[in-house]
């Protein structure tokens, strides 16, 4: 089996470049964004993992089976995320159902 031979800078580059995505992790965590707290660190998260799964787990250099199992898996968690989100959308929130609690009109004075 023949492999790919990575240079060790390409290595340290990669690794800086998580550690700096790490700090800007960090530095982002104190500011609030409002609503893009969750995609900036999502997006940041993205970045780190698509850093470590092609060059630390070598999915950029491999064959094309490792990479058929690798889109099969994120298309699975895509799935399970999207049918979740689909369930989550569709439900009927109710911030105060009938039955939960006693209305003042509902409590019988003697």
């Amino acid at each position: 089996m023949k492999h790919h031979v990575i240079h060790p800078g390409t290595y340290f580059l990669v690794f800086f470049t998580l550690l700096i995505l790490t700090g800007v992790t960090t530095v982002v965590g104190f500011y609030d964004l409002g609503r893009w707290n969750t995609v900036v660190a999502l997006a940041i998260a993205v970045c780190k993992a698509t850093l470590v799964v092609l060059f630390f787990m070598h999915l950029r250099y491999s064959s094309a089976l490792p990479r058929l199992v690798m889109l099969g898996g994120l298309f699975w968690l895509a799935l399970l995320i999207g049918l979740t989100l689909v369930d989550n959308l569709t439900r009927v929130w109710d911030s105060n159902p009938r039955g939960w609690e006693t209305t003042s009109s509902s409590v019988q004075r003697p």
